[in-house]
């Protein structure tokens, strides 16, 4: 799909009409833009396909993902399952040579995304990760501020941050993100997300120690009270050094707090740069950038500027959650158009579930893991 001016007609596996990640983000996003076409869908029966494709107005429903990554109407397969069913449909795509974009995370642990990054490569399919969090125009802003030298040379930097789900009570049907097994955990959603983010602004560890802890065993349903066991970790704090030398503290805590449940500060030999939000999920909050340099003695906050909202058809949606997504999309856009690799690819994914896989194994041996 190089320099057509033709639409990407998307494929939706998991597009439901009883809601979720899909039609919440994916959707609102893409019919926004111009340059995309939502031609298909697949849910778990024909049924709830039809009833999906009905709900949203689009035109072809298919029972299984086997049927849509077949379809000739369909040209960038977008993969909207839960974490435990990435693999099947995946590899359902790419074994169709279809173009591809997984949600975060790629697969459920770091061997079933070094396999889904395999797979792609031989396969010589386009591969995109929904790691939209780096899309952000809060990111992206202070991304730019530390390349330019706000702050001086990045001595070390702190970030506190709340899970939101994995606290004394779960939404209703999100049982299945208590168990550590099904790879949908605090440390693989928020914190992945985050951490990806904030290794585009500063770089890479290149070694850390970790702790991590379930503190709360049983957890309650919202509304119901129904307890469920949990075994997903609720407590990831991880130390370490950048590629650059900076020192690094990282704390995702379980629910949300009465505090702060987003504080990112980085300090410099020049300056120094906070970042606040309502939770630890990067990829979604709304946030505040202040900073202070040379001879300020108090933070000034520092609004993004409008430049950074450079997807002019999502400017309804700013600071909510399908403008990061569709940001992403309209730059898969241009990776297809142009043949450019913009957007974090399968091979990205599987660096990053390694950097998640050396934070489990620290926690685990109690010793330093080096990258």
């Amino acid at each position: 799909m190089t320099h057509s001016t033709a639409p990407v007609r998307v494929g939706i596996i998991g597009l439901s009409a009883r809601g979720g990640w899909a039609a919440q983000a994916h959707l609102p996003a893409l019919t926004r833009l111009p340059g995309f076409e939502v031609r298909a869908l697949s849910a778990s029966s024909t049924a709830s396909a039809r009833a999906a494709g009905e709900k949203y107005g689009v035109p072809l429903a298919f029972g299984s993902a086997g049927e849509l990554v077949r379809s000739g109407e369909v040209d960038l397969v977008v993969v909207s399952v839960k974490v435990p069913r990435h693999r099947e449909a995946v590899l359902a795509a790419v074994g169709a040579g279809k173009a591809v974009l997984s949600e975060w995370p790629l697969g459920n642990g770091v061997a079933e995304a070094e396999e889904l990054a395999s797979a792609a490569a031989r396969a010589g399919v386009r591969t995109f990760t929904g790691l939209q969090a780096r899309t952000s125009p809060a990111v992206r802003y202070l991304r730019d501020l530390v390349a330019d030298g706000y702050v001086g040379e990045v001595l070390s930097t702190g970030l506190v941050a709340s899970g939101r789900s994995w606290g004394a009570e779960f939404p209703r049907g999100d049982d299945y993100l208590l168990d550590r097994e099904n790879g949908a955990t605090m440390l693989t959603i928020p914190f992945g997300h985050t951490i990806d983010a904030f290794s585009m602004v500063l770089g890479e560890f290149t070694e850390l120690a970790a702790v991590t802890a379930t503190r709360r065993r049983t957890v309650h349903e919202e509304g119901t009270g129904r307890p469920a066991p949990m075994t997903a970790e609720d407590q990831v704090a991880v130390s370490g050094l950048l590629d650059t030398g900076a020192v690094a503290s990282v704390h995702f805590r379980g629910g949300l707090s009465r505090g702060t449940d987003f504080h990112w500060e980085i300090n410099g030999t020049g300056g120094d740069l906070v970042v606040t939000g309502d939770s630890g999920h990067l990829q979604q909050a709304v946030l505040t950038v202040r900073g202070a340099r040379g001879t300020a003695s108090g933070l000034a906050e520092l609004p993004v500027p409008r430049r950074y909202y450079d997807v002019p058809s999502l400017g309804d949606v700013v600071d909510r959650t399908p403008y990061n997504v569709g940001a992403q999309y309209a730059a898969i856009h241009a990776d297809l158009a142009e043949g450019t690799a913009s957007v974090p690819d399968f091979a990205h994914a599987a660096r990053r579930q390694r950097l998640l896989a050396g934070v489990q194994r620290s926690a685990a041996s109690g010793e330093r893991v080096t990258f």
